[in-house]
């Protein structure tokens, strides 16, 4: 039921371009989870929410079973029972993720799929970019960021904002906390370092996988790979926000060149 810009009949480039800038989610739509009976805002989004069925599931159910789980994403995995999981998924099974699934297998598939994409999460022409602003600092840092986050098609620019939701929330369980009778709740002891050192390499790649050379990386790009993903982990909610100075001025454009583009977003509401 997704629906992509590029369906859009008799768009010129330029419009084209201008209306993908509108792709991240509006700031009301951050949060999914919002109570019933409450109308929701307008959107300027004109796609559909596009995140792979196997990366909601994975993160849905390490959110409910895994986040007091120590070491989430280091602890081995079942490599059948994983590789059971991944051939349902791939034949498009309704495949139902409960609390009788390992939360370290799930954890595999979750990383496995992300690294076997056959364009990365952060596609590979931007993989020089993204590294850059690991020698910035400051606003100009986030400010550089966000606007390559502009670049990501639809569907990657969703799925990295539930993973980065989900891997902030994970960060979140990091250390240990007490219950109100005083019972000690265990912290997974996955930290926003140890969280980009785990998934930096996953979703930023500068080498298809099987290809040579892929997945060896200079202690350089090492580094910054991991420091980016912190910062996309620690400012995903400001990052993935359209300011509505940026939202006016595309619609003030589109207006001049081609007002039927606002009529039919409004419609679609």
């Amino acid at each position: 039921g997704a629906m992509s810009v590029d369906s859009i009949t008799d768009l010129s480039d330029n419009t084209s371009g201008l209306l993908e800038a509108l792709q991240l989610s509006h700031p009301h739509e951050l949060e999914p989870r919002r109570s019933r009976g409450k109308k929701k805002p307008l959107s300027l989004n004109p796609i559909t929410w596009q995140v792979p069925r196997i990366v909601d599931r994975c993160c849905t159910h390490l959110e409910t079973h895994g986040l007091q789980t120590v070491g989430i994403f280091r602890v081995g995995s079942s490599k059948k029972r994983v590789q059971q999981l991944r051939e349902e998924f791939d034949r498009g099974l309704d495949v139902f993720l409960d609390e009788h699934q390992s939360v370290h297998d799930v954890a595999a598939l979750l990383k496995e799929f992300l690294r076997d994409m056959p364009d990365s999460l952060i596609p590979r022409e931007l993989y020089g970019a993204f590294l850059s602003t690991a020698t910035m600092e400051g606003p100009s840092q986030l400010e550089t960021l966000q606007l390559l986050l502009f670049l990501l098609p639809p569907c990657h620019s969703d799925t990295l904002l539930r993973l980065l939701r989900f891997l902030a929330l994970v960060a979140r369980h990091s250390e240990s906390s007490w219950d109100p009778e005083g019972h000690e709740i265990p912290g997974n002891k996955m930290t926003v370092s140890n969280l980009a050192t785990v998934f930096g390499p996953n979703i930023l790649q500068k080498e298809k996988p099987g290809e040579k050379d892929a997945g060896t990386l200079n202690f350089e790009d090492s580094a910054a790979i991991i420091l980016v993903l912190q910062r996309l982990i620690e400012h995903h909610h400001s990052l993935f926000m359209v300011s509505p100075e940026m939202q006016c001025d595309v619609l003030r454009r589109l207006f001049q060149t081609d007002p039927d583009v606002i009529e039919y977003l409004l419609r679609r509401k």
